[in-house]
């Protein structure tokens, strides 16, 4: 606790503004436990960038954990790019602070003499990833917590491809940041670099959206869409992008479409949660409509709901969606003709069928760690190839490379392509998703995800992950455990055979299970929330879609069997 008062009391300095100083002191004197959360170390970056509450601390996001930031980007810049003008884009998204915050980093950045195109309102995600590339910048920060709660805020940092940064640069960056103290910081704005954006960027992504995400699809005018941007970002592009498409059937859930850093009207702005999606969901039920879509506040994760079997509305999950979004786009490709060149990729805790689907269509697959900067990095080492598309289990899709991050907006037309031109079919997006189970087997997925707040919840977590890792179980649901695979040690272990194989992929705490059967449990702890993931896949033959019901209720009965044998339920 010493350590961490004296960290607290470095913070009472005329260097830190007034307001900073009272917090901090107010916490020295009435709430050592909070103290102690918010000093005991520095915010560090994860899978997606720097993100945490905020508030004063080093454990917090302020000005001043921010600036240090932008102060060692800055300096990296500097040092990597010695002969070119260097540039950068700011983005925001609708969080508290997120404007005044995107404005200081600008502010850093523009202080050290870097060209600064900074947005003028809330932006998405994906038009910050593509605006990298279309202003011929160096970096691009985007502020945004994406789903988490309102007391959060974020950083991500961008490269020149337009994806997120990735070995060697990440570690570089970290490196130059730590080795400043915040008295480094410069502030003095040169204001003269900062140049304002909006309506010209705002035409170029739009544009490409509608170009990437149109597939011509028949039925629009009799297809129903409603959409909720869930106070975030997404209504300053979708509903342009779908009208530019041919989508005039659109509802927007009007309360939930002004932008709200409190997100007043859901428990949490995640798309993944079917609490998010609930009165867009009983609008549709109400109007009759086709589909719902809802994006979180930064627009690079969506939400899809569609009338299943009985006709009723139905959550459809992260892997459902980047399944059928992939067989749609390989359709596509193969109406074209392949070029021999095409991959399409997932993360490994993604479902197992979108390497069943690219076997199928003799494309290749790739598989990259949890976090979308893994598949941004693909594109980029890989030249030679083609992109097709591709996502992750957590409500994430990229559609081809104009973008290099998960992009709700294009992703969205490219579900309401899928949907409506099945419904011209006499089918649905949900019977169509029904002959992907049995063209490549049916994989169901489940997520078990456990908050552990604060300096234990963090000690908790690494407890769990150890334990999960120190007592392998022998089976799963019945069946024997075949496959370890350690991303910590990067090898795969047949506990059968005693066979070894090297795992090529960067070290993660990452732990999977894979049984005789083909089911998988895989453990790892959240890189942007106080979180523990179990992510539990099981499979089935589907012989025919008149099974499906059948099937799927001996799949949902297999997953509350793992469940109560790992003690997560």
């Amino acid at each position: 606790m010493n350590a961490i008062l004296r960290t607290a009391h470095s913070w009472l300095t005329d260097f830190f503004d007034e307001n900073i100083r009272k917090e901090v002191q107010n916490l020295i004197d009435t709430d050592p436990e909070e103290l102690k959360d918010r000093f005991y170390k520095n915010m560090e970056f994860g899978t997606g960038g720097m993100r945490g509450m905020m508030g004063a601390g080093t454990n917090r996001i302020n000005k001043y954990t921010l600036g240090k930031s932008t102060q060692g980007l800055s300096n990296y810049l500097r040092k990597t790019y010695t002969e070119e003008e260097i540039k950068v884009v700011i983005a925001y998204d609708c969080r508290h602070n997120s404007d005044t915050l995107a404005r200081t980093v600008a502010e850093v950045f523009a202080a050290n003499g870097i060209k600064v195109f900074l947005f003028s309102e809330l932006r998405t995600t994906p038009e910050l990833s593509f605006a990298v590339r279309h202003l011929n910048c160096h970096a691009g920060i985007v502020l945004t917590a994406s789903h988490n709660p309102p007391e959060y805020n974020g950083y991500k940092v961008y490269w020149t491809d337009g994806g997120q940064i990735v070995p060697p640069q990440d570690g570089e960056i970290i490196s130059e940041i730590n080795s400043l103290s915040f008295e480094d910081i410069n502030f003095s704005s040169d204001d003269s670099l900062i140049q304002i954006i909006d309506k010209d960027v705002d035409e170029a992504f739009i544009s490409q959206s509608v170009e990437k995400g149109s597939f011509g699809a028949a039925g629009k005018d009799d297809f129903k869409i409603v959409f909720t941007s869930l106070h975030g970002t997404s209504i300053t592009a979708i509903p342009e992008v779908l009208k530019r498409a041919g989508y005039n059937n659109v509802t927007v859930i009007s309360e939930q479409a002004k932008p709200d850093g409190a997100f007043p009207t859901v428990v949490s702005p995640n798309p993944e949660e079917p609490e998010a999606l609930s009165m867009a969901v009983a609008k549709a039920e109400e109007i009759g409509a086709d589909m719902v879509v809802g994006t979180d506040p930064d627009s690079d994760r969506l939400g899809i709901a569609v009338r299943n079997l009985s006709g009723k509305m139905e959550i459809v999950n992260g892997n459902q969606a980047m399944v059928l979004m992939t067989r749609f786009l390989l359709d596509k490709q193969k109406e074209k003709g392949f070029d021999g060149n095409e991959f399409i990729a997932t993360t490994i805790v993604s479902t197992p069928m979108m390497e069943t689907m690219a076997k199928a269509y003799g494309v290749e697959f790739k598989t990259a760690l949890t976090g979308f900067k893994w598949i941004g990095k693909m594109i980029k080492d890989f030249p030679q190839s083609k992109f097709v598309g591709g996502g992750e289990e957590s409500f994430g899709y990229m559609v081809g490379d104009f973008v290099r991050d998960k992009d709700a907006v294009t992703s969205t037309l490219l579900a309401c392509e899928i949907a409506s031109q099945a419904k011209a079919n006499g089918s649905s997006f949900y019977k169509d998703l029904i002959d992907c189970y049995v063209d490549y087997g049916f994989y169901k997925e489940h997520l078990v995800a456990l908050t552990k707040k604060g300096m234990s919840g963090a000690e908790e977590i690494k407890q769990m992950l150890k334990d999960f890792k120190e007592n392998p179980v022998d089976s799963v649901a019945g069946s024997k455990v075949k496959w370890i695979e350690d991303y910590n040690t990067s090898m795969a272990t047949n506990v059968i055979t005693g066979e070894e194989k090297t795992i090529d992929l960067p070290k993660s705490n990452v732990l999977i299970y894979e049984t005789e059967d083909g089911t998988r449990v895989a453990a790892r702890p959240s890189g942007t929330e106080p979180k523990v993931k179990f992510y539990i896949t099981t499979n089935a033959r589907l012989q025919n879609a008149s099974d499906y019901n059948k099937v799927n209720a001996q799949l949902d009965t297999k997953i509350q069997t793992i469940l109560s044998e790992l003690q997560l339920s």
